[in-house]
């Protein structure tokens, strides 16, 4: 499609949309970030969400755009995207967004998004436009994500047992509400990293669709990184304090250890998936993790039915947006 065969205002107001989404990605996910390093006291909720935006931005300079050339280039066939599927994407993933806000559930933004673009492609094209590989890699993380988040979750809390086994309780929490503010870093970083980089990369698949962006472009605009980044951060600065408390209590109770252990093995498995190129669910990688951590105290820690129902809301998280997705494609052919 020609640049001028798309009206420019259109262009602009998706591109506004994206940013809202990516706005509510940060918004939404902020208890991922948070959650731990609040929930144990070592930061107050305000110093933590300044602190946490802080790293979403910060990672702009530390990964490459590989999420966001999967997103842009790895999911659905050349030539299928128009405007249609990039409204009814972004309408079903920030419809989902709300919904689990709402009620508190920690579910993926990342996996919102990718069921937005999956419903509204299958409404226009059928599911053979879709990209079988990145589409199944995606799927694929659904499962490997929390279980590397709860394998590393808690691994990590049996070495730090090992290493600090004769530190008196005492020492070892002065230790680590020190060393949870690396972790919570690290972890806010990965988080940037990876989110960020959806909405980049569903930007990037909107200028490529309408020919304002070039297949052989290396990378995206950047105008399009900074701005992603920013809204990811400020997203965050706002945050989900209906989120954070299911995150940081109702599954099982932290010290700072333990948050030591939940953030690093959570950003431990952001790092690798980025570094893959796998658009993953924060909210999977930190609550596998937490569970991890949880779990090698004693199995009775972990509230099973919260976290029983968190496992719901993954389940229900593409094909619920990937259901909305396909009428808000629909209605946008009536509007435009």
């Amino acid at each position: 499609m020609e640049p001028m065969q798309t009206a420019l205002w259109v262009i602009v107001v998706l591109v506004a949309l994206a940013i809202l989404f990516d706005f509510m990605n940060g918004f939404h996910d902020a208890a991922n970030s948070i959650a731990t390093v609040v929930s144990t006291g070592v930061l107050k909720p305000t110093q933590a969400v300044v602190f946490a935006a802080f790293f979403n931005f910060v990672a702009i300079f530390v990964f490459h755009l590989s999420v966001a050339a999967t997103i842009g280039k790895g999911i659905v066939q050349p030539g299928i995207v128009d405007t249609h599927v990039i409204f009814g994407a972004l309408v079903g993933a920030i419809s989902w967004n709300v919904i689990t806000w709402y009620y508190g559930i920690p579910s993926s933004s990342s996996h919102a998004l990718i069921g937005g673009i999956v419903g509204a492609v299958i409404a226009k094209a059928g599911a053979g436009s879709l990209i079988a590989s990145g589409i199944w890699k995606t799927v694929a993380f659904i499962f490997v994500s929390p279980l590397l988040g709860f394998a590393l979750g808690s691994l990590m809390m049996v070495i730090v047992a090992w290493v600090f086994r004769r530190a008196t309780p005492g020492r070892i929490d002065k230790w680590f509400r020190r060393l949870q503010l690396v972790s919570a870093g690290a972890y806010s970083l990965g988080h940037g990293g990876n989110d960020a980089q959806k909405t980049i990369g569903i930007i990037w698949l909107l200028l490529l669709s309408t020919g304002y962006a070039s297949p052989n472009d290396a990378e995206p605009p950047l105008w399009a990184i900074v701005s992603c980044y920013a809204a990811i951060g400020l997203g965050t600065m706002f945050g989900g304090w209906r989120i954070v408390k299911t995150m940081g209590q109702k599954i099982t109770k932290l010290k700072p250890v333990g948050g030591f252990c939940a953030e690093t093995g959570g950003a431990m498995t952001l790092f690798i998936a980025t570094a893959l190129g796998v658009p993953v669910s924060t909210t999977h990688t930190i609550t596998g993790a937490i569970v991890g951590v949880g779990s090698t105290q004693r199995a009775s820690a972990v509230r099973w039915g919260v976290a029983g129902n968190i496992v719901w809301a993954w389940v229900l998280t593409i094909p619920a947006a990937a259901f909305v997705a396909a009428f808000a494609y629909w209605v946008s052919l009536q509007l435009y």
